[in-house]
């Protein structure tokens, strides 16, 4: 008799499963925000992100008050911290620490979920609010970290100078109220008035920064003028 031989198994060698050039879910037809593999987590960096908005309203008293009040009570949590930020007509800018790349995902997440839920609370209205996925770039050397501060906490007078055909009136120089800007001890002697110290005495909606970068790296390129027009 003859012995019988072992089969194998028809595995399938097509175009299923395996690493494989174009592979994994499509962009939709006009993405803001295109989803990139992240690179080695940054632990030591911090970030600047960006979230934009649907509606041209975040720039009222109500609104502000509102979305200052949420992130006073949730501004750091589970090794994510958000450490300044400034609110535009229909956008936010926000420089965050994160301890790892978990901490910083659901932070974010967590971020755009309370700060969407206090706009809606301020309008007394419900529905999406975020436009798109975050936009977040690691800020890795000391004058990028300072370059980002001027960007966030002046955002405002860049915006009130384009308007105006890049003319900045002088002695305009009230911080923004719209940012944590009152809450920052790195601005130059004597170019913060009494009135914006004492506005700074409240309870800040922002948390201390922990990176070396965010702390003392950026200072060593000179302390931060609030008469200043990023960009």
């Amino acid at each position: 008799m003859r012995r019988p031989k072992q089969g194998e198994l028809p595995f399938h060698r097509g175009t299923w499963g395996g690493r494989r050039p174009r592979a994994g879910r499509k962009p939709g037809a006009n993405p803001l925000v295109r989803h990139r593999s992240r690179v080695k987590f940054p632990g030591s960096h911090p970030f600047l992100v960006t979230l934009k908005v649907l509606e041209d309203s975040l720039r009222t008293v109500p609104v502000v008050k509102e979305i200052e009040e949420t992130f006073r009570r949730g501004g750091e949590r589970n090794g994510f911290r958000l450490v300044h930020y400034s609110i535009q007509a229909d956008h936010l800018h926000a420089l965050v620490e994160a301890d790892g790349r978990e901490a910083l995902g659901s932070g974010m997440r967590r971020l755009a979920i309370r700060f969407a839920q206090a706009v809606n609370r301020a309008l007394r209205r419900s529905g999406p609010v975020v436009r798109d996925r975050y936009h977040l770039r690691v800020l890795r050397t000391p004058t990028q970290v300072r370059n980002a501060l001027r960007y966030v906490l002046l955002n405002a007078r860049r915006h009130w100078a384009k308007r105006r055909g890049n003319r900045v009136l002088p002695g305009l120089v009230r911080l923004d109220p719209a940012s944590s800007a009152r809450w920052l001890d790195g601005w130059r002697s004597g170019t913060v008035g009494p009135e914006e110290v004492a506005r700074a005495v409240d309870l800040p909606a922002v948390r201390p920064a922990r990176t070396w970068l965010l702390r003392v790296g950026w200072r060593r390129l000179g302390l931060l003028d609030p008469a200043d027009v990023p960009g």
